[in-house]
């Protein structure tokens, strides 16, 4: 049994079975039920009512002299299960007078006269029932894509979902953390209630322990009732209570995130009511429940940030009460690194924007790709090339502008047209006897293909790059550790022009302006943390950008440099920008400096977290700068680690 219905109302029992043989394309997603006149109808609607359906469409006759039929389009809305319905009318010769009637009460959507065609009967229905499922149907649009109109309900999910993130992660109300914690909670009760096998939801007694100091734990502890106590131990063994959490608050967030043991205890204060998750069923509901994604990262990083106030105040105290002991000031050395991990938590929703904005732009540029590509039909070898070229930009390995350049002034001769090359070359259609063969085969028709063949190309490459988004908004959580934690990110076999390459596919709306000058180098494959050095030309490029406040260039080179010792790789980030002073210059890596103009966000963070990320790959970063002239950041990084560096860098 489908939600929606589509009834069709007509004493003739072959128009009937004619209604039901055209609309059957529609049977997958809509019920259809039929009437011979209006009062089987009703007693249809008090059914749909009872079952929970609602009509979405009404094909109804109405015959000459006869009223009843118009009436009941007129008084489609009266019935609680037709609210809303999109209403056609049948009739067998023009009445005017019941169409004039049916208008002026606003219930006509379309009048159709029989014998009518079955293409005019599914397009109108096409369109009618795309009306009302857009209007109506708040959820699982994509269901109804195959028998309707699959475009608009694209555009209409992805705006929905778009939308609904946008509002979850950016809302006025993010400040508030027991309303986003509530939230949390009311999802997580939602999804478990009447299927809660793994027994998630528990009620606890005064002074169960859910964590245990120094011990690992698997789980990540949802206060939905009560209070909760933290407890520390000293090093002669004894405990003490730090802190006390209520309702919507989190237990054993570090661990769960980071795999290391327990930081304290953790133990019922009172009967407490808890939702504990592991990390197989965290994953089983975020897949369901994707809209407690931004939710649970507001939810996290507040919890992040309010634990580090509480670290802060604690080390003040430290500070103020053994002030005269030197083992208390190395302790306060040490406890300096979470002050960089408050100023990284508070910087994280910045650090999403790029990604999310570039999701956002890509949505809209997919769609007028797509509809171009829905309108343009290709023969069968023409279209299976469009699909290979589709393909082929969703994996490309992107070209240098010097090697672009060379393969677009190659074809140009070919081709006799330097755009029609330059889009040839851009799709990855650029080996002369390839392109030669295509012309031969397609003959007058090649340049019209080659601008379709265009546009599957545009769609791999915008799929490539929101790929790109989600993976970098994907890994933001578990980005954290990094700065939070000694069990960073892993090194692995890394290609760092595809590093390069993704981090400039982020910032394709602001290089719009510019000019990209790209100068790449074949390089190796390198031991490294390819995250880690992702946040690196991330903060380069965003810096050279800033830089820039009238169009100018920007150019990334890679180079491969031999010595008699060792192999290194060098990556160059230059731009045209305002420069800086031998001053600046000085104080660039320093902690909390920042050179950003007015109206640019800066924490005076990013080249300090730089450097260190290429100090502990071994490397070093450089600036070199002249005011009005530009600045060039140049990072040198060995192709093969030394021993001193092979073990995992701590921060």
């Amino acid at each position: 049994m489908n939600a929606y219905v589509i009834l069709c109302v007509d004493h003739d029992p072959i128009i009937i079975e004619k209604l039901t043989h055209d609309l059957a394309p529609f049977r997958d997603v809509f019920d259809l039920c039929s009437a011979d006149n209006p009062d089987d109808a009703n007693a249809l609607l008090d059914e749909c009512q009872h079952q929970g359906q609602q009509v979405a469409m009404l094909i109804c006759h109405n015959q000459p002299g006869d009223d009843s039929g118009i009436n009941m389009l007129v008084n489609i809305d009266n019935h609680p299960a037709s609210i809303g319905a999109r209403t056609l009318l049948l009739s067998d010769a023009p009445q005017y007078d019941a169409i004039l009637q049916a208008v002026n009460e606003g219930r006509l959507n379309y009048c159709m006269h029989k014998p009518w065609r079955r293409d005019e009967l599914q397009r109108v229905a096409e369109k009618e029932l795309t009306t009302y499922v857009l209007r109506y149907c708040q959820h699982d649009l994509l269901r109804y894509a195959e028998a309707l109109d699959h475009r608009a309900l694209l555009d209409a999910q992805v705006e929905r979902e778009i939308n609904q993130f946008q509002s979850q992660l950016f809302s006025p109300s993010s400040s508030d953390t027991r309303a986003i914690a509530d939230k949390v909670i009311q999802g997580l009760y939602a999804f478990f209630e009447g299927n809660d096998e793994s027994k998630a939801c528990r009620t606890y007694s005064p002074h169960h322990v859910l964590t245990k100091e120094n011990q690992p734990n698997a789980f990540l502890w949802f206060i939905a009732e009560g209070e909760v106590g933290l407890y520390k131990t000293d090093d002669d063994g004894q405990e003490h209570h730090v802190s006390t959490l209520k309702a919507g608050s989190l237990i054993g967030s570090m661990s769960f995130v980071t795999g290391e043991v327990s930081f304290s205890t953790a133990r019922t204060l009172t009967r407490t009511q808890v939702i504990k998750i592991d990390h197989e069923l965290f994953a089983k509901i975020m897949r369901s429940r994707s809209e407690l994604l931004p939710l649970f990262i507001q939810h996290l990083l507040l919890h992040f940030n309010q634990r580090l106030k509480r670290s802060i105040g604690t080390e003040i105290q430290l500070q103020q009460t053994l002030a005269s002991l030197d083992a208390a000031n190395q302790q306060l050395v040490e406890k300096e690194k979470m002050a960089l991990l408050g100023q990284l938590v508070a910087g994280v929703a910045h650090e999403l924007n790029n990604p999310v904005s570039a999701i956002l732009r890509n949505s809209d540029a997919l769609g007028d790709a797509l509809q171009a590509v829905a309108q343009a039909p290709l023969a069968p070898d023409s279209l299976e090339q469009a699909l290979t070229l589709l393909q082929t930009n969703r994996e490309a390995t992107p070209l240098s502008t010097a090697q672009a350049r060379a393969y677009t002034q190659a074809l140009t001769d070919q081709v006799t047209d330097r755009h029609l090359a330059r889009d040839l070359v851009g799709m990855g259609l650029y080996q002369a006897d390839e392109v030669s063969q295509w012309q031969q085969q397609l003959g007058d028709a090649f340049t019209p293909t080659v601008e379709i063949w265009r546009q599957y190309a545009r769609c791999g490459r915008l799929l490539r790059s929101n790929h790109v988004c989600a993976q970098r908004i994907a890994d933001l959580v578990k980005s954290l550790r990094t700065y939070a934690r000694q069990d960073t990110e892993q090194r692995q076999r890394t290609q760092l022009l595809e590093g390069i390459e993704d981090t400039l596919t982020l910032f394709e709306h602001r290089l719009k302006p510019h000019q990209l000058d790209k100068r790449y180098h074949p390089l190796p494959e390198i031991v490294a943390q390819p995250y880690a050095l992702a946040q690196v030309w991330t903060n380069l490029i965003a810096n050279a950008l800033d830089a820039m406040p009238e169009p100018g260039t920007l150019t990334v080179q890679t180079d491969l440099v031999d010595n008699d010792e060792a192999s290194y790789i060098q990556v160059a980030i230059s731009d045209t920008g305002v420069g800086m002073t031998p001053e600046q210059q000085e104080k660039i890596f320093a902690l909390n400096y920042t050179t950003k103009r007015e109206g640019h966000f800066g924490l005076g963070i990013g080249l300090t977290v730089c450097q260190q990320i290429i100090q502990q790959h071994g490397g070093d970063i450089r600036v070199s700068s002249v005011q009005q002239h530009g600045t060039t950041m140049t990072v040198t990084l060995p192709v093969s680690l030394s021993p001193a560096t092979r073990k995992e860098p701590q921060l």
